[in-house]
């Protein structure tokens, strides 16, 4: 049973927003404004201290790094590996910066960013390790096989095996 708290209000999505440079997809926003998940692994948007909401959202970032520096992973298209660690380091960085910014719903379940945009899949990301683990927002939280999920996360969707 998830504990729910009231819902965001306009003003506090739009500081959430601006304080960490993005905007909620539109269903992530109805879902966070009709209530707001409480309890372990759910950001508190709310009061949670700003750099632990800071490092879940770098999270899916540093462990495609991880995997950078540690598995030898390059993204496909992200042209030649650069020879030097540091080199291939700050070139992943570059492409991940230009990839959907990914917010977190729970635990290490995400959608990506982006207002007039909604019905991504919530994607599991563990470094490399993605899965689909809901259609979208709301099949997440009244899940119903019989939904599929659309592939509409450049990069991400292209790591689901």
């Amino acid at each position: 049973m998830v504990t729910m708290a009231a819902g965001l209000r306009d003003e506090e999505l739009a500081r959430i927003e601006g304080g960490f440079g993005f905007e909620f997809a539109d269903d992530h926003r109805a879902f966070l404004s009709s209530g707001l998940p409480v309890g372990d692994s759910w950001p508190d948007w709310r009061s949670a201290p700003r750099r632990s909401l800071h490092q879940r959202l770098r999270l899916p970032t540093e462990g495609i790094l991880f995997a950078v520096e540690w598995r030898d992973f390059w993204g496909g298209d992200w042209g030649v590996r650069p020879a030097r660690m540091k080199d291939a380091l700050r070139s992943a960085n570059y492409h991940l910066a230009r990839m959907p910014q990914l917010v977190p719903l729970h635990a290490n379940h995400y959608l990506p960013a982006g207002r007039g945009t909604s019905g991504h899949p919530v994607l599991s990301i563990y470094q490399t390790d993605v899965s689909c683990c809901a259609a979208d927002v709301f099949d997440y939280v009244n899940p119903d096989p019989s939904r599929t999920s659309a592939s509409t996360v450049p990069f991400w969707t292209d790591l689901i095996g």
